[in-house]
């Protein structure tokens, strides 16, 4: 007999437009789910393994550390900003002050929406696959319903539903998902009440990081009911409804959200290493954390890190997140070390010091510090423009977030 708390992984294969079963989750405990894969997955002859950490075989996997179900399935489960909508969907629960605590793993799993992040879905049935979608919405709607779900306020059900479209996806604050022809963008919302300029700062970000060499997804400011909406493209998504599995930083270093802070890039680049990952990746991590300095953006955790992976390779993705955080004064450090020392000092000329833990040399680990600032110094107007950042905005980051002193002190004559 078939136990009422499992719950069936579906997954899309590579090459594939529609999903099938690869699994179960079985909830042994309150709230500590285990997985197996199906036998029928294992004997089909594309059958590829969810993730690194999830080996293709008989064996059961317990949940990682206290996250309460394998990570790589907690990669697809919904986050911050997810919690927040389904609570509110289940309970009527709302506001910030809501307790997401007060809904239970298995709630989440099967009332969020099935577009998720990589590509996999969690579903009550092996025989039918039944997506949990919205129509789609116009952003001044969804814009519209993110800030009555922020604000506490009570959601008309067309809203709620339309939503849903970005329950599945990481993060705080407010998004959804949207449909620009055959691609999918994750539309990133500013706050109401927001007193920094946070969508503009992320686009202006993303754009610089692309002229710097980074590869990074593509993005495009909207202007929306007065405000800025960021949409970001998908990597996870391939034109004609096929899906990319996509593996978190921190379910690659086998840590959970308790130990995030006590990992770090090398930890994720030998991960990476482990995995396969193609040359030149080592070079792309240094030149990412070089970046994220350059930015001043310290939310660098190992969530906001992903590889893509195919069954055989891990690649790491495309950069997402790159998101300017807000300081005051020229001391920052990075969520994660960048060492094996736990050396998190945002500064060029201490990251300098850790160049070959990534394989490079004094000159190369320099050159690549120098492309940095001299791009984002030399691009900063057309940064701003793809941004739509005012002439305040632009004045509150340039020097603060964007090429802090601190950041280049002892640094090429700095």
């Amino acid at each position: 007999m078939v136990s009422t708390s499992d719950i069936y992984v579906w997954v899309w294969l590579p090459g594939e437009t529609t999903p099938v079963p690869a699994g179960r989750l079985r909830e042994n405990a309150p709230g500590q789910f285990s997985f197996d894969y199906g036998r029928l997955y294992q004997e089909r002859d594309n059958a590829v393994s969810l993730s690194p950490t999830l080996p293709l075989s008989g064996d059961t996997y317990g949940p990682t550390g206290s996250m309460g179900l394998p990570g790589a399935l907690r990669d697809a489960s919904p986050d911050a900003w997810g919690r927040r909508v389904v609570q509110y969907q289940v309970t009527g629960d709302r506001g910030r002050d809501a307790d997401t605590g007060d809904v239970d793993e298995r709630t989440y799993l099967l009332q969020s929406g099935s577009n998720r992040f990589g590509a996999i879905d969690f579903q009550l049935s092996t025989e039918q696959y039944v997506p949990r979608s919205a129509a789609p919405a116009p952003l001044d709607d969804l814009l519209t319903a993110a800030d009555i779900v922020e604000a506490g306020g009570n959601l008309p059900y067309e809203l709620e539903r339309a939503l849903l479209s970005g329950t599945a996806m990481g993060g705080a604050r407010p998004k959804a998902i949207v449909h620009d022809g055959n691609r999918e963008y994750i539309a990133k919302f500013s706050a109401s009440n927001d007193e920094f300029p946070v969508v503009g700062a992320e686009a202006a970000g993303m754009f610089l990081a692309g002229r710097v060499g980074i590869d990074v997804a593509p993005t495009r400011v909207e202007p929306v009911l007065g405000r800025s909406v960021l949409l970001v493209e998908r990597f996870d998504r391939i034109a004609g409804s096929q899906r990319v599995l996509a593996v978190s930083a921190l379910t690659m270093t086998g840590l959970d959200e308790l130990q995030a802070r006590s990992g770090s890039y090398v930890d994720f680049l030998d991960s990476l290493r482990v995995h396969r990952a193609p040359e030149g990746t080592a070079e792309e991590l240094f030149t990412r954390i070089a970046f994220n300095m350059a930015i001043s953006n310290s939310d660098d955790h190992l969530r906001n890190h992903a590889a893509l992976w195919d069954g055989t390779r891990a690649v790491l993705s495309p950069a997402y997140d790159l998101s300017p955080m807000r300081r005051s004064g020229e001391t920052a450090s990075q969520a994660i070390a960048y060492d094996r020392r736990g050396s998190r000092t945002n500064n060029f000329a201490d990251l300098l010091s850790a160049r070959s833990l990534y394989g490079l040399t004094e000159a190369r680990a320099s050159s690549i510090l120098e492309r940095i600032e001299g791009v984002i110094r030399d691009d900063w107007d057309e940064a701003v423009e793809h941004g739509k950042l005012t002439v305040a905005d632009r004045k509150l980051l340039w020097g603060r977030q964007f090429l802090n002193p601190g950041t280049l002190y002892g640094f090429g004559g700095h």
